[in-house]
């Protein structure tokens, strides 16, 4: 997908689903058996886009697969939201000035800490 190309989501789940490859599998981490035996973990790819959702929270496939598809449509829309563009601003003269005041006063500071050369004898 290049910038700028807006996603058409669809109203339906059924229908965003059409767009998706679901895939069900075994969860890992904690759970003990109620993870190791249950393909319960759910993963959705939307083919259009290729962006993947995973959810393995819940015991229920069903429930698993619920948050995918709103965390996918979550995900969507975030893509279809238009970035401003920074406008960088001008730095004020006020602000140059005391810039370079501060680099004057930190070289006379620096100056004055120097050895007495042999010119100043």
């Amino acid at each position: 997908m290049t910038d700028g190309e807006h996603v058409d989501i669809p109203e339906t789940d059924e229908a965003l689903l059409a767009q998706c490859r679901v895939r069900a599998f075994r969860a890992t981490g904690p759970g003990g058996q109620g993870v190791n035996t249950t393909d319960s973990a759910v993963r959705i790819v939307h083919l259009p886009t290729g962006v993947t959702v995973t959810c393995r929270r819940e015991r229920s496939q069903l429930l698993n697969k619920r948050t995918c598809i709103e965390r996918l449509r979550e995900r969507l829309e975030s893509l279809n939201e238009v970035q401003t563009p920074r406008v960088p601003t001008k730095e004020p003269r006020s602000v140059k000035r005391r810039i370079v005041d501060a680099k004057v006063r930190r070289g006379a500071i620096k100056r004055s800490r120097r050895p007495p050369s042999a010119a100043d004898e």
